[in-house]
């Protein structure tokens, strides 16, 4: 019992869009709603423990499955984020970072990336906004995107 109301407490503090992702029997989708609106600590309680009891009724495995997944999501993005992060550090703060880019990501546009780096540079030397820097980070998440075949695991160093 209290594994599922852990699965409910899990439920409740979903953001709104995530917690529209999940498909939950109505009764259930109404508790959870309720819950994230309760301020009071004992009644907060109290209503984690009605979609606890909610729970008993129904298979928790496909809830617990999809919240699986919508959590998987998120690793991947911060991994994504991550990865871009470091590259576009590396490649702004020494030359020689270019070449081990298009030797992990031999998709790599050398010119594009380069311009780019090159760009953003000149933005932190003169001290101006980094908007060259911004377009490098989107154009490393999108080879970081390219590079994945799908359902490939995940492998961050």
């Amino acid at each position: 019992m209290h594994e599922l109301q852990d699965l409910g407490t899990a439920l409740v503090e979903l953001r709104a869009d995530q917690l529209t992702r999940i498909e939950l029997p109505a009764n259930l989708a109404e508790a959870v709603r309720a819950a994230r609106t309760i301020t009071k600590h004992e009644a907060r309680r109290r209503q984690l423990q009605y979609i606890g009891r909610l729970m008993r009724d129904i298979d928790p495995e496909p809830i617990r499955a999809q919240l699986d997944l919508l959590q998987g999501v998120g690793r991947e993005a911060r991994a994504r984020q991550h990865w871009a992060e470091q590259w576009r550090e590396r490649l702004v703060a020494e030359d020689a970072a270019m070449a081990g880019l298009v030797q992990e990501r031999p998709a790599a546009a050398r010119e594009r990336l380069a311009g780019l780096v090159r760009d953003a540079r000149r933005e932190r030397d003169v001290n101006r906004p980094p908007r060259a820097s911004r377009e490098l980070f989107r154009a490393l998440v999108e080879l970081y995107d390219a590079g994945r075949r799908p359902g490939e695991p995940e492998t961050e160093d």
